[in-house]
């Protein structure tokens, strides 16, 4: 069998002084919306609750009851805020079915409203605090998006399935992550992660363009689910094996895909560009049919 011999000098060979186009290493990163100022608001129930501990049944009661609502307000808000970053990612975009952080707002006026009461039996004391810690809350984290976004316009039914189509594309794309962080390597992360991006960038194009779902259906559909068999497959053997044949076999299947789907990313976008020359087109012959002088 023939063998090619050749070194850094001979044709055909890549420059070495040729910078190479790698994404940088942090391109794309995601900072988690969950902030400490959300995680502080798990701290105030578990006070509540043991300070209730010795206020006889009554205020026992009233207290575990403010500490649960206070508590479900902190694990609703956190929801809200993740909803909120996936919403503001997206041009286009539905607003979230459930209003997490209104919710959790007024499940923080509950909770201070009751432990108020536990303080202070009455009726105006509990509301004027539970009224107070609502509103700080809704000026600390903000609403909920209450409209969709980029819609005007758009094709609901067409709309509908692309929102399922892309749905089902992020949960093969968690679901390779998931796989990526169980095999304990984290070059295999990153490189999930990259792969990820070139993936996301194709169904932003979808979603910002709904005529393009037929062209990249199969992408976001077959090839994304083979992907994450592939990828839990990998996980599987390697948590076990160490194997790195197959860590290098999982890697180049991720090179293969992530110029694939970058390629036909590039191509829809010169088939929008191209639509766009022909609308312009069209309205030029338009203008100069009715006898307006194009400088």
């Amino acid at each position: 069998m023939a063998q090619r011999f050749g070194g850094k000098h001979s044709p055909g060979r890549p420059d070495p002084e040729t910078p190479q186009e790698t994404p940088p290493q942090y391109h794309g990163a995601k900072v988690d919306p969950v902030g400490a100022r959300s995680n502080v608001l798990f701290f105030p129930p578990i006070v509540l609750a043991a300070t209730s501990l010795n206020d006889g049944a009554t205020g026992l009661a009233l207290g575990l009851l403010g500490a649960g609502a206070l508590l479900l307000g902190a694990w609703l808000l956190r929801d809200g805020l993740r909803a909120q970053a996936a919403y503001d990612s997206r041009r286009v975009a539905r607003r979230p079915a459930i209003p997490r952080k209104i919710f959790a707002a007024l499940l923080a006026g509950a909770g201070v409203g009751l432990a108020a009461f536990k303080a202070d039996p009455g009726l105006l004391a509990p509301l004027i605090y539970g009224a107070s810690a609502g509103a700080l809350h809704l000026g600390a984290f903000g609403l909920d998006p209450l409209r969709d976004k980029g819609l005007d316009g758009v094709d609901t039914f067409q709309q509908g399935r692309v929102s399922r189509v892309v749905d089902e594309a992020e949960a093969y794309l968690t679901a390779m992550e998931e796989a990526a962080r169980r095999s304990g390597d984290r070059q295999v992360e990153a490189r999930v992660e990259r792969f990820h991006l070139s993936a996301q960038a194709l169904i932003r194009t979808v979603e910002e363009d709904p005529r393009d779902l037929s062209g990249a259906r199969r992408y976001l559909g077959v090839y994304l689910m083979g992907a994450r068999d592939a990828a839990v497959k990998f996980a599987d053997i390697y948590s076990r094996t160490q194997d790195a044949g197959a860590k290098a076999d999982f890697m180049q299947l991720l090179t293969d895909l992530e110029q694939s789907f970058g390629q036909k990313t590039r191509k829809l976008l010169l088939d929008s560009n191209a639509d766009l020359t022909v609308e312009i087109d069209v309205l030029r012959g338009r203008l100069q049919r009715d006898g307006v002088r194009l400088d």
